[in-house]
Order: structure tokens, then C-alpha cells, then sequence
């Protein structure tokens, strides 16, 4: 259940009423400060937050948050720790964030990878949700934290344990049971959460959301959250609070329509979902999850790399951060565009004057249109099915106005003696900026594209954008002794423009692919961050900075006409990265479970009655779902003995899983067939009808004297719980057979103990994971050698074939290298394989299904990039009919900078010796 966003018209209704109050109720430092009534005026947003150690008052009118009284607009990105299982990574990305114009990072915590048994909890590790709190403090971003207890996310179980499908909880309602764990729950992330709270100076947590199903659930929640020391304001289902979380975008200009939409429609809170999508791994995705990669159209892609979505979003935080008439909007009188494709919006800051128009073009082609802006027809073009964000009325700095311009402003700022303003459009358009100037002023062209002309108290200046190019105007004289500079790129130039707010003042730098961080010290910036290719280097600084360093190392710089410094040699690109060849594979296969003497006392007996689950017992037969006998991830096997099986001619098997599951059985050790369910949005199910093979019933007559009992062997991939219907069974859940009435008793084997570092998502019950085939430092000398590639076309069984093999990396320290895993698979292939990393379960790879990953980003980390050996498992499930192998497999440069963050090794515990 996502948060209902409201219009600003609905939300200034409702400001002020009890509501609200109870959205933001229960804090004496949550309330608003005292003063005047009346809106808070615009002004200047509050510093960067961090841990200060001083009391914070937060707020929100119908306009923005009010953060000690000033107003802040969130521009807010969604990030997954657990989707990042590398807390180096951490800072990563949050580090881009902040620099790509996100002032707030939400985050979803999941329930089940904390959770591995009731009343059991790990915050360590990959888990350490502190840890993430101080990073993002220390990135100066503000945290929403959305701990659920449900947080959908195409999590498995919408991130509620899988243990709590055999309680009888009935989740996400008000049912006792069901409160005394979410409560637990709860109770164990706030005494995490509350040490970080902005409110008290020692974290920067500045919104809470809630899950709650109803009023009921929602009284409760809030008296649970307060009683824990929760005291910034709460989010949940029905607030009056209006978060925009915009569904997925696929390119740049539906990014731009969606969130200019929302700025239009009067969002107080902006939430871009996802900023970071990261990787599904393990067991964790829900069935709507059809690959390990969560939203590969997310601005940060899932090996940390900008996307195309990118531009727009860092565009529209940096002018929400650094331009503040837009964190105070009014709609104000209707605008028609000449061309009725334009849809207009039109908005105006009751404080400054100044006035923004959102032009929007839904049709199939660009439409160029006048459009009336502040008394003048301005001339316009729309890209197809894009948007704009125009401005009128915008103070430049000191004693200058935007008269108008054709193109989006990004930025505007003062830095040492310069004022500097930012505007950004598509590249090939021609950007018209109009400057009120009532006296002539002295403008300088400072790169080639620009033209300029002064008309009737108004400085024109016009540029053709080209792609990745910056163009610069110094303007001086007129009404204003500072100068003026105008900056004008494209959506690639855009991109390596970086705002920074030091304690001593802001600075700009043009130029690198990534800025982290600057820090003035004395005469020197010193700058740190990644670039990509060679890049130039131009910094705009207080005064007194005379000095540049690069990642600790100092750069030969000199002033230049744009009062900036710049560099005299470029920036050096990145290195080259060479990977090895994977070779060396060892194969060994498995499922000894299919054989009829396989040893199986150890087994769980499954002959319970009654289920926990919502799916219904079948009449007559025993209770075989997985969660009921403590399986709630990945594989689970079963064993029947059959007695009094003479003349049996078929084996009917029901059974439930989520996405890509399927169903392989043995008879007596001879395979039966594999079965694949039907599609289903939650719960996928299925009938395997399998016959018994001529060659085994003749075989089973003549042992007729011998016994007429049997062994059917059943393997289970059950995958994920649903989201909507977590409790659904999961596993076998009936059988039948024909020819014979055979007395049947069952046995069931999934998991062993939950992996303590890895966490209970990790493995399953395959023979392997149980016996640490998948973990480093497990002895396979005695494994064949084989290319997973290279295998004989007759070398077809049904069932599950290991390959294990090592490699070393050796990446320059200073080289941020991002490292794939790729399955050249055969295009008739139809197997599954699993992926480990180091002992990490990376996720599955289900061949010749529509949308499978062939790709796996491998997170450093849990890669071993510094001179070190890493170690990978597959574990594949054929069918029979195809190869049991994963075909081709190599590793695959994703992605490289020189930069990065340092990285510690993720602990990766090898198999432990019997």
C-alpha cells in the first residue's frame, strides 16, 4: 500500500486539523516553531544535515517541510541496503545521491532478512542498519525509513518473514498474534532508528513511514512508534502529507513528465522510486520480481553506473536545492499555449514574484508553440511525449532578473565575487535567455556558441546546445558591481556540473564525472571524486582559494576569465581493467535423494492435519506444505515410501510455488519427468501428471515377490511468498496415483540452520547447500574437471550438476571497477542456475524464460577486487532434455572509474569442517 498523494488545493484544506496534528503529534521538537502567524517567506533552505548534536524542530505547511523554521522541499531518492549487500557500497551510492541532487534517501527495511525464527533478530553486517544511518549522515542526506512491518518492494512476503506464515498470524491486520511480532518488530528497528533522529541532533531520520492496514492498526501504530522514542513526523496510508512516489520511468523525458507533474500538483514531498534499484538476490525477490535486477531503469543503475533517467532527476533536485521560490507555489491564473498539444501549468511564488510554467507535450511529436509568459509570447519547443520547466521573475543574484528563457534553470548561486545561474536543455534546441538589465550591460562571450544582444532594457542571449558542451557568458556593469555568469548545457553537460555547500561557503566545479566531496582548507580545495575519460577541471570558490587537489594529489590551476580556476592539464581518465578467463571448473552431480536407499530417518515426518496456511488441506491427505515444517526459502525435497504399490501406472503431483518455480520427481530413482506451473500474479500452481516409464513397471513386476512397496522422490523449487497472499502454501501440496492404492508416508528436507552472516534468504535445501558445495574453502579435488560450456550433447540428466571454480582479481586501488557475470546460454537451453559468490547467494538465472538475467553485477565487496582469490558455485537443475550446464560463463566489465570509496571485504565464511 503506497501513500495517497494529495493536491496542494486538498492539502490546504486539510492543514491545520486534527489530521495532521495526528500525523505529526507527540513531539514537542517536531512541532512548528513559534513566531507570527502566517506562511514561513521564502528564503534559504537549511544547511546539509548532519549529526550536530543540536536540537531540530521539523514542520510542514502546504508548502514544504519547515526545518528550524525555513523551508525545505524534499527531493527525496529510494534505496534498499539489503538490495546492496556490500555496506562499503553503502556510502557509494549515497554519495552520488547527495551529489546527483538528492537531499533525503528513503529506505525500506525488510522484515525477513533481520528475522530468521521468531523472537530472533540480526542487525549486523550486511544488515547493520546503524551503520547505514551514520553513512547517511555522513553523506549529508536526510532518511525517511519505511520499516514496514509490510513494504511490498517485490520483496518475498512484502518483506514479512517467512516464519510468520506457520504462527497463524493474519497479517497486516489487527489480530492479536500478528501485533505481538510486528510489534517485536518494531520495537527492535526504533532503538536502532531513535538514536538518529534529526529532532535530537544525532542523526539526520527526518520522516517516519508507517504500514497500517485501517484506523484501528493505525492507533496502535502510532501509540507502538511514539512509545519507542519515535518523534519526527509519521507518513502512512491516508496522510494529508503529500508524498509523490512516482511509479517506474523509462526514459529521461517520461522522468521528466512524471516529476514535473508532481511539482505542478503541488508535492510537498518528492520520493524518486527507485534512485538505486540494486539486486533481488538470494531468495529475497517476490514473485512480480522477474529478475534479480530491481528496476533496471532506475537512475543508478544496479552496477552504480548514471543512467539516461538520470539527467532530469539531477536537474530538478539541484533546482530545488539551490533555487528556493520553488519550495513556496501558488496556481495562478490559467496559461494557453498557442498549440493545444501544450498543456500548461502556471504557478507563481506569492513572496518573490517569480512564476514557473510546466509545459507538457503527450503527443507523437515535437510541437513548437508560443506560449504567454509574464506578459510576453514566448516561442517554445516540446520534444515528443516530454516536458518542460520554464521560469519568469528569478533573481540572478544580486540586482538581476530572469526576464524569460526557453530552457529550464538548474542552478543559481553566489561563489567568492561571482554570481553563477544554471540552465539546461535538450541538446540541438537553440536556448533563448532573456535578462531584465535596465541599463546596458558589458557581456562577454566566453565560449564560441554564445551570441548576445541588448534591446529596450532587456539582454538576450541565445545558445545552440550541443551534446556535452558547456557554454558561458560573464555579464558585468548595469545595476550590479558582482558578476554575472551564465552557464547553459545539455542534459550530458549537466552531469558533471556540481554544487557543494562547505561550512565556509558553496563552490561549483564543471568537469569530473562525479564530485563526493570538497573541503577548504586554508588557500586549497581539496577535492575528491571519480572520472571516467579525461576531463578538464573548472572550480568557482570562495575568495582566498588559490589551490585545487584531486584525490589527495594537487593540480596545476590558474584563474581564468569565468573567475573560476582551471586546470592546465586535464584530469586522467581510467585505467584499463583486464579480467581473467574463468577456467579451472570442477563438476560433480547430486540429488542422491532420488535413490531409493538414500538415508532419510533424519527427514521431518509430514503427516500433520491442519495448516496455518489460506491454502486448504486437501481432504484425506496429510499437511505438505514447506512453511509448515519450518522450509520457508528456496529447495525442498520429499520422499514417500509407498507400500502395497504393485501396478502403479502414474503419479498425479499438485503443487504451489511463486515465479519460475517447477517440480522434478524419481520413482524408485528412475526420473518421472519435470513439470513448470502455470503463470499466476501471486501464487503460481500446477498438476504434474507423470507417468511410470514401461521399462520400470516391467521391472517392478518382476520384483513383484520382493515387495510391492516404492520410493517417489519429489524436488520442489517453491521460490518465493506472494505479497498480496503471503500465507498461500508453497511446495507439494497433494498427490494421487493411479494402478495402485498404495499406503504413503512422507518426509520433508529443506534448508539446514539459517547461514548466521548471510542471512536466512540465502540457501535452500538443495544437497549441496547442504553440505556446503556453494561455500569457499569446501575440498573439490576430487570433482572431474569440466567446461560448463563443453559438455557431450548425450550427457543429458534429469536433476542437479554443481561446477565450482576460483579466479583472482588484481584492480588498481585507486579504480573503481564494477564486475559482471555473464551466461552465454544455448537459446534451446531451459534449466535454472543458481549463482554463488564467495559463499553469497547472487540469484537464479532461469534459462530460455522470457526477461531471465544473463547478467549478474557482482558487488564488490563480496567480490574480492584487491589481489585476492574469489570462489564461484553454480548449481543447475536440468530437465533432462537439455545440458546440465549453464553454457558459456565469463566475467564482464560493467563499468569503471577512477575514484571510488574504499572497500571492506564482506565477511564470506567458508564450509566448516566436520
Amino acid at each position: 500500500m503506497e501513500l495517497s498523494s494529495l493536491s496542494r488545493r486538498a492539502f490546504s484544506a486539510l492543514a491545520g486539523t486534527t489530521v495532521l496534528g495526528f500525523a505529526l503529534g507527540g513531539s514537542v521538537s517536531g512541532a512548528a516553531p513559534a513566531g507570527p502567524p502566517g506562511p514561513v517567506p521564502t528564503g534559504p533552505p537549511p544547511g546539509p544535515p548532519g549529526a550536530d548534536g543540536l536540537r531540530h524542530r521539523v514542520a510542514l505547511d502546504r508548502y514544504s517541510l519547515l526545518v528550524d523554521g525555513r523551508r525545505l522541499s524534499l527531493w527525496s531518492g529510494e534505496l534498499h541496503p539489503f538490495r546492496l549487500p556490500s555496506p562499503s557500497l553503502w556510502r557509494d551510492v549515497l554519495q552520488k545521491m547527495r551529489a546527483y541532487g538528492h537531499n533525503a534517501v528513503s529506505v525500506r527495511l525488510a522484515w525477513n532478512q533481520h528475522s530468521p525464527a521468531p523472537g530472533a533478530y540480526d542487525f549486523t553486517g550486511v544488515r547493520d542498519l546503524g551503520l547505514f544511518l551514520r553513512t547517511a549522515a555522513e553523506s549529508s542526506l536526510y532518511v525517511v525509513v519505511h520499516p514496514g512491518p509490510y513494504i511490498g518492494a517485490d520483496v518475498d512476503a512484502g518483506g514479512l518473514p517467512g516464519w510468520l506464515a506457520a504462527t497463524g498470524a493474519r497479517p497486516r491486520t489487527t489480530d492479536p498474534a500478528y501485533l505481538r511480532h510486528a510489534d517485536e518488530w518494531l520495537s527492535r528497528v526504533n532503538a536502532v532508528v531513535a538514536p538518529h533522529q534529526f529532532t535530537r541532533g544525532t542523526g539526520t531520520v527526518l520522516l517516519y513511514r508507517a504500514d497500517a492496514p485501517d484506523r484501528a492498526g493505525l492507533t496502535h501504530l502510532h501509540e507502538r512508534i511514539r512509545a519507542d522514542g519515535i518523534d519526527v513526523p509519521l507518513l502512512h496510508a491516508g496522510t494529508t502529507l503529500a508524498w509523490d512516489e512516482a511509479e517506474r520511468t523509462r526514459d529521461a523525458a517520461e522522468a521528466r513528465r512524471v516529476h514535473l507533474d508532481g511539482l505542478a500538483r503541488g508535492t510537498t514531498l518528492h520520493n524518486v522510486h527507485m534512485a538505486y534499484g540494486g539486486t533481488s538476490w538470494g531468495w529475497l525477490p517476490a514473485p512480480s520480481a522477474p529478475t534479480p535486477t530491481y528496476d533496471p531503469a532506475a537512475a543508478i543503475d544496479e552496477a552504480r553506473r548514471p543512467t539516461a533517467e538520470l539527467a532530469p532527476l539531477h536537474q530538478l533536485g539541484h533546482l530545488l536545492r539551490h533555487v528556493p521560490d520553488f519550495t513556496r507555489l501558488d496556481e495562478a491564473a490559467q496559461v494557453r499555449a498557442a498549440d493545444a498539444r501544450v498543456q500548461v501549468r502556471h504557478l507563481a511564488n506569492p513572496d518573490t514574484g517569480a512564476h514557473a510554467y510546466v509545459l507538457r507535450n503527450d503527443s507523437a511529436a515535437a510541437v513548437t508553440s508560443t506560449v504567454p509568459m509574464d506578459g510576453t509570447d514566448v516561442e517554445v519547443t516540446v520534444p515528443a511525449r516530454d516536458a518542460k520547466l520554464l521560469a519568469t521573475g528569478l533573481h540572478l543574484g544580486a540586482g538581476r532578473k530572469l526576464a524569460y528563457a526557453t530552457v529550464q534553470p538548474m542552478l543559481s548561486l553566489s561563489v567568492g565575487r561571482v554570481d553563477i545561474a544554471a540552465f539546461v536543455g535538450r541538446a540541438g534546441e537553440m536556448a533563448h535567455l532573456v535578462v531584465d538589465c535596465p541599463q546596458e550591460p558589458w557581456p562577454t562571450r566566453l565560449d564560441e556558441e554564445a551570441a548576445w544582444a541588448f534591446d529596450h532594457g532587456k539582454l538576450h542571449v541565445t545558445v545552440p546546445l550541443k551534446e556535452d558542451r558547456l557554454t558561458r557568458v560573464r555579464v558585468r556593469g548595469a545595476d550590479s558591481d558582482r558578476t554575472l555568469l551564465l552557464l547553459l548545457a545539455d542534459d550530458a553537460a549537466s552531469l558533471r556540473l556540481w554544487p557543494y555547500e562547505t561550512p565556509s561557503g558553496r563552490v561549483l566545479v564543471r568537469g569530473p564525472e562525479l564530485l563526493r566531496e570538497a573541503a577548504l582548507d586554508g588557500d586549497t580545495i581539496r577535492l575528491t571524486g571519480d572520472t571516467v575519460d579525461e576531463r578538464e577541471l573548472e572550480v568557482w570558490a570562495p575568495r582566498g582559494i588559490s589551490r585545487v587537489t584531486w584525490n589527495g594529489t594537487a593540480v596545476q590551476a590558474s584563474f581564468g576569465r569565468a573567475q573560476s580556476l582551471m586546470t592546465v592539464w586535464p584530469l586522467p581518465g581510467v585505467p584499463e581493467v583486464a579480467l581473467p578467463e574463468l577456467d579451472g571448473w570442477r563438476r560433480r552431480t547430486e540429488n542422491p535423494e532420488s535413490a531409493p536407499e538414500y538415508g532419510d530417518s533424519g527427514w521431518t515426518v509430514a503427516d500433520r492435519r491442519t495448516s496455518h496456511s489460506t491454502t486448504p488441506v486437501p481432504g484425506g491427505q496429510p499437511v505438505l506444505f514447506a512453511d509448515d515444517y519450518g522450509h520457508h526459502y528456496g529447495d525442498v525435497w520429499y520422499r514417500a515410501r509407498l507400500t502395497g504399490a504393485a501396478g502403479l501406472e502414474s503419479v498425479s503431483l499438485s503443487y504451489a510455488t511463486g515465479a519460475r518455480g517447477l517440480l522434478m520427481a524419481w520413482l524408485d530413482g528412475e526420473p518421472l519427468g519435470v513439470h513448470r506451473p502455470d503463470g499466476g500474479p501471486d501464487t503460481w500452481t500446477g498438476t504434474a501428471e507423470l507417468g511410470v516409464p514401461a521399462g520400470l513397471r516391467a521391472t517392478r513386476r518382476e520384483r513383484a515377490d520382493d515387495g510391492d512397496s516404492a520410493v517417489l522422490s519429489v524436488l520442489v523449487r517453491r521460490t518465493q511468498h506472494g505479497q498480496d497472499d503471503p500465507r498461500a502454501a508453497r511446495g507439494l501440496t497433494s498427490a494421487a496415483f493411479e494402478g495402485a492404492s498404495p499406503d504413503v508416508r512422507w518426509r520433508i528436507r529443506g534448508a539446514v540452520a539459517p547461514d548466521p552472516v548471510r542471512g536466512p534468504l540465502n540457501h535452500g535445501g538443495l544437497y549441496g547447500e547442504r553440505h556446503g558445495w556453494h561455500l569457499p574453502g569446501y575440498d573439490d579435488g576430487d570433482w572431474e574437471k569440466a567446461s560448463p560450456a563443453d559438455l557431450p550433447r548425450e550427457d543429458r540428466r534429469q536433476g542437479v550438476t554443481w561446477y565450482r571454480t576460483t579466479f583472482r582479481l588484481d584492480v588498481p586501488p585507486e579504480v573503481d571497477a564494477s564486475v559482471g557475470l555473464v551466461l552465454d546460454d544455448a537459446p534451446d537451453g531451459d534449466h535454472r542456475v543458481q549463482v554463488f559468490l564467495n559463499g553469497w547467494n547472487m540469484g537464479e538465472y532461469a534459462a530460455g524464460r522470457t526477461g531471465a538475467a544473463h547478467t549478474f553485477v557482482l558487488p564488490n565487496g563480496v567480490l574480492r577486487t584487491r589481489a585476492a582469490t574469489n570462489t564461484l558455485a553454480l548449481a543447475v537443475l536440468a530437465d533432462g532434455e537439455s545440458a546440465p550446464g549453464p553454457g558459456t560463463v565469463r566475467l564482464e566489465l560493467l563499468g569503471s572509474a577512477a575514484g571510488g570509496v574504499p572497500v571492506k571485504p564482506v565477511a564470506s565464511p567458508g564450509r566448516r569442517r566436520d
